[in-house]
């Protein structure tokens, strides 16, 4: 139950962890997730297999192009992803009923609330006021009313 390496100073988060972080998002088959830092694509491929699509977005050219080749291996066919800014999120595609975020931010993403739909949750780790990790949940209860959990501590790498 460890972070491990995938290369590019980037980690996959411990199994422990992409399970509570997939079990926050209250999944149901007809969802499409948002999940910002594809990495070595086992989360996504994970939540690929608990609704119906799965968007993912990774800013390090080599790991969008190896977690690619591994879903065409593994045949999974409900995965889109792209190269590029996950913080902004995908407007285009939005809204979501759920975002994932895989990598902690310094500053609260509101592109990525704001691509929520009514009842939808964003799962994210962030740096608090004194440099220290929390792991957040954010629900939309409303257009203008968002709920906000503290889940735990954690430690994931920083989003680039």
């Amino acid at each position: 139950n460890l972070a491990l390496p995938i290369g590019d100073n980037q980690t996959i988060s411990q199994p422990f962890v992409v399970a509570k972080m997939t079990q926050l998002l209250e999944i149901h088959q007809n969802h499409k997730i948002l999940e910002i830092g594809t990495g070595s694509g086992y989360q996504s491929a994970i939540l690929s297999n608990l609704c119906r699509r799965v968007y993912s977005i990774e800013k390090i050219k080599e790991l969008h192009i190896l977690s690619n080749e591994l879903f065409k291996e593994l045949k999974i066919s409900n995965i889109t992803t792209k190269l590029g800014d996950g913080s902004i999120g995908w407007e285009e595609i939005s809204p979501f009923d759920g975002i994932i975020v895989t990598c902690a931010s310094k500053k609260f993403p509101q592109d990525l609330l704001n691509q929520l739909k009514i009842g939808g949750k964003l799962i994210i780790p962030e740096e608090n006021e004194i440099g220290n990790q929390v792991l957040n949940s954010y629900k939309v209860v409303e257009k203008e009313k968002i709920e906000k959990k503290y889940i735990c501590d954690v430690k994931f790498v920083p989003m680039v």
